[in-house]
């Protein structure tokens, strides 16, 4: 479907206009209407305090179906009688706007991002603290809790699951022409080699989304100079015109001869695909992602490893595992009335057990639970092993768009990073580029 701008007028090509999006991370709260694909959200307050109005981002099949498995399990327990009234909106769509979204008539509940994303809406006042429900939830780590926290101490998300990010693989392609996992960058880019002269594609690539590409920016950041240079980065307290953010746009340029060309143009449902075909030997995704696109009989088949090393200092210490959990919205009318409050907090108490969360990947094995309540007995090889992965990090990003400002995301690192993937070469003008809006976005606090 086309993309919809902050202003809710079509974008030819898919993408959002970078003046749509300055418009809508400055709007105020009614500044204009919102886009129409969002309207029919939060359309105004139930009439018996029962139903509970919820904006889903996941408008993909596979999660889609399995939400619904999920409220509607809640609806079934529910000794009054409650309802679960969700709006799904393309994910893409749901994650430009969300500004826009959330400072006009949203839902009372709505699907969202741990960290710094939550963070950035709360300080701005349109998020419902939930500290009083979070002192019930069971089965949460610490650093769940401090990834669900404000910057004020209080607790606004009630998290549902993970997915680490990887590079994915079919396991048969490896073991026919006896390739080996990577462990550096330079195994990495011999193995690309051969796969090349092997008629593969080496690297399934995509970024017409937006959001694909920002998972190998986020590693080959993270493997060279450490989690908390990436940390800082994202935080607008380290320069992008510094030597470090340099060599991750020259490791990455090294890399693209090996990617699939025309990245803009393909989804990330093309680029899995093509993984599944055999076509392509290696993905850099979440572990929802290629999932989605094998069939049942090949699940077995898909396998990853680590995002090989680039400077041994870091290793592979970091790990990008997002965290997704639901969230409520404080501009929703319904939440006003009492007994719509309540019905929502009851419906997020719910979503923070492990038989919620069952039900859920019982549909979707292609996340993983984060409540420690949860039943991991029926895990496939490949959620086991994406458990290790996390469990073994010394630290975990939540992705670029969740780690930093959604206005710098969206308005800045959309379009760097479509442009560096287009024209790889001049990184001087790129950074520099990058570098001078940051200060005018970070300053606008």
């Amino acid at each position: 479907m086309a993309q919809v701008s902050f202003d809710g007028s079509a974008v030819p090509g898919g993408r959002v206009s970078r003046r749509s999006l300055l418009r809508g991370a400055a709007a105020g709260a009614g500044a204009v209407a919102l886009p129409a694909v969002l309207a029919a959200c939060g359309s105004g307050p139930g009439g018996d305090g029962r139903t509970i109005r919820l904006g889903s981002n996941s408008s993909d099949p596979v999660p889609k179906k399995a939400f619904a498995a999920a409220f509607a399990a809640y609806e079934k327990q529910s000794k009054e009688g409650r309802k679960v009234k969700v709006n799904t909106v393309d994910h893409n769509t749901f994650q430009e706007n969300i500004n826009r979204y959330l400072q006009g008539k949203p839902d009372d509940v709505f699907m969202w991002f741990a960290g710094y994303r939550m963070q950035f809406f709360a300080k701005k006042g349109l998020l419902h603290d939930i500290s009083d429900i979070w002192g019930s939830y069971e089965g949460f780590s610490p650093a769940l809790k401090a990834q669900s926290t404000g910057e004020d101490g209080k607790q606004y998300l009630t998290p549902y699951y993970y997915y680490p990010w990887a590079v994915f693989h079919r396991r048969s392609v490896f073991e026919e022409r006896g390739y080996q996992a990577p462990k550096t960058l330079d195994e990495y880019t011999a193995l690309a080699r051969q796969m090349q002269k092997d008629k593969l594609v080496p690297i399934a690539f995509c970024d017409k989304d937006g959001w694909p590409a920002m998972g190998t920016f986020d590693y080959i950041n993270m493997r060279t100079n450490g989690y908390e240079f990436h940390r800082r980065l994202m935080a607008g307290e380290e320069a992008w015109t510094s030597n470090e953010v340099r060599q991750v746009f020259d490791t990455w340029r090294s890399l693209l001869p090996y990617c699939q060309p025309a990245a803009n143009g393909r989804t990330w449902q093309e680029a899995a695909t093509s993984l599944q075909k055999k076509q392509a030997g290696m993905a850099v995704f979440g572990l929802p992602h290629p999932g989605q696109q094998f069939p049942e009989e090949e699940q077995d088949d898909i396998d990853f490893f680590p995002f090989p090393v680039i400077n041994p200092e870091h290793g592979q210490d970091a790990v990008e595992a997002p965290i997704d959990g639901f969230l409520l919205a404080k501009k929703s009318k319904s939440l006003k009335q009492d007994k719509v409050m309540e019905s929502a907090k009851d419906l997020l108490k719910w979503l923070s057990t492990g038989e919620a969360e069952d039900i859920y990947l019982a549909g979707d094995p292609n996340n993983i639970a984060v409540s420690d309540r949860a039943d991991t007995s029926k895990y496939t090889a490949l959620q086991k092993k994406a458990v290790e992965l996390v469990s073994g990090a010394k630290q975990i990003s939540q992705f670029l768009d969740r780690d930093t400002r959604p206005d710098f995301s969206s308005v800045v690192m959309i379009p760097a990073i479509q442009s560096f993937i287009n024209d790889p070469k001049d990184v001087d003008g790129l950074v520099n580029g990058i570098e001078r809006q940051k200060k005018t976005i970070f300053a606008a606090d």
